[in-house]
């Protein structure tokens, strides 16, 4: 017979073994549950963020071709306020158009505020561009 087989050893070497208790293990599954919504939250943000960043841009483009087709056209804007609808890259989209006079009177000052067309007042970009006769 061997030393370290006695009939007995297996069963009182595991009943020495201690394992992890029902608290430990609630514990642990409430960090992993934190951890898990912080991350949720923040991939969100992330998404938030790129659409608001996607919709900027869009604005601003839309923003800078309609200083090029004033430019483009030759168009000398009368001194006005104007507002305009357009579509980029599947966004409806305002533009709030004001041609006002600079000290040079060949040259108009023209502002552009461009907003998304479900919430106009929302502004997503401005721009300042100055035509000239």
């Amino acid at each position: 017979m061997e030393t370290g087989s006695r009939p007995g050893a297996a069963i009182a070497a595991s009943a020495t073994t201690r394992g992890f208790t029902l608290i430990e293990i609630l514990v642990a599954v409430a960090i992993l549950a934190v951890a898990l919504a912080a991350t949720t939250r923040a991939a969100s943000l992330a998404t938030d963020g790129t659409l608001e960043t996607r919709q900027r841009l869009l604005a601003t483009w839309a923003a800078q071709n309609r200083v090029a087709e004033l430019r483009a056209r030759r168009i000398f804007p009368a001194l006005s306020t104007t507002r305009l609808t357009t579509k980029q890259g599947g966004l409806d989209l305002v533009i709030d158009e004001a041609v006002s006079e600079t000290p040079n009177p060949v040259i108009r000052r023209v502002d552009l505020a461009v907003g998304d067309a479900r919430d106009p007042n929302r502004v997503l970009t401005r721009l300042t561009a100055y035509v000239s006769q």
